[in-house]
């Protein structure tokens, strides 16, 4: 069982086990999962699909009601959604009628907020989320990466002790998701607030957060925690694939088996391709993918670190 809550606890999961009801019988969807949350903490969850990681941050949310376990915020047991936690998800959850400021403000304004307050929390965010200059455009004039920015926004507007973000990015680009993936960093040393967030790729779990949590194939189980030290020149990409601590946390083995269906059980197999030559490179933001894929054309060359550069890829064990 988790420990008792302490005053730095925010979010307390304890003996956490679900069952989904189907035609065929109960589906279990995770083991038992203990998990504690501190207050100011960016926590990330990454695993293999399937494995529960959305269950689990239903469940937080107040979505869904474990079968087994209990689940406390701030020393209160979860029975339902609250004010005091926010939501982002990978659909888009904005409001096609409304402008960036209306959306934004649209939660402060059903809250009774007034116009003054809701203006001034509305400018901060727009500018924190790098929105300035797009304040009175309709969702179909921005693109994937700005409408994102958008529904991150929104929640943050509404000033949630607790925001969990089930792979907000995982729908843009791999530039943009870079981009997004640095000004969350910064929105979060700006705002501190207390953040629960899911996702495959094992570099944006371990670039973002301050501990990061490894689950099992399912019924999932939490396998692995690992606490990522705190860089002091802030997080942004150039400086994380330069360092070498930051790499050698993604690279841990704690991750094999999390993208069985990737053709490889190992993250940190990376490839890439320059000029239609084959050849080995670092690793690079915007060359290397925690959730491998084949290369595509055939002139790609895999990288696994300290492996040879000939040897054959293999399929996953």
């Amino acid at each position: 069982m988790a420990d008792p809550m302490s005053s730095s606890d925010k979010i307390v999961v304890s003996g956490f086990r679900h069952f989904f009801t189907t035609a065929d019988g109960d589906v279990q969807a995770t083991d038992k999962v203990d998990l504690t949350i501190r207050s100011g903490e960016f926590v990330t969850l990454v695993g293999p699909s399937g494995c529960g990681k959305t269950t689990l941050l239903k469940a937080i949310a107040g979505f869904i009601r474990p079968t087994e376990g209990t689940i406390h915020c701030d020393g209160k047991l979860v029975q339902g959604p609250g004010r005091e936690r926010g939501v982002v998800f990978q659909e888009l959850a904005i409001l096609p009628w409304r402008t960036v400021r209306r959306n934004i403000g649209h939660g402060l304004e059903i809250a009774g907020v007034s116009r003054a307050e809701r203006d001034k929390t509305v400018r901060r965010l727009i500018e924190l989320t790098g929105l300035t200059g797009f304040e009175e455009r309709y969702p179909h004039e921005l693109s994937g990466g700005m409408r994102q920015r958008v529904a991150v926004a929104r929640t943050w507007a509404a000033d949630p002790d607790v925001i969990l973000m089930d792979e907000p990015f995982a729908a843009v680009d791999a530039m943009t998701r870079l981009t997004l993936q640095e000004e969350l960093a910064r929105l979060c040393a700006a705002t501190r607030k207390t953040v629960f967030f899911i996702t495959h790729s094992v570099d944006e779990a371990v670039f973002l957060g301050d501990r990061l949590l490894v689950m099992t194939r399912r019924p999932g189980r939490i396998k692995a925690e690992i606490a990522v030290p705190g860089r002091a020149s802030g997080r942004d990409w150039e400086s994380f694939t330069a360092d070498p601590e930051m790499q050698g946390i993604a690279d841990r083995r704690d991750f094999c088996g999390c993208f069985p269906a990737s053709g490889c059980c190992c993250p940190s197999r990376r490839w890439s391709c320059s000029g239609g030559r084959s050849r080995l490179r670092p690793a690079s933001p915007t060359r290397c993918w925690s959730r491998p894929r084949r290369p595509s054309p055939p002139s790609c060359a895999w990288w696994i670190p300290g492996c040879s550069p000939n040897m054959p890829a293999p399929a996953c064990g």
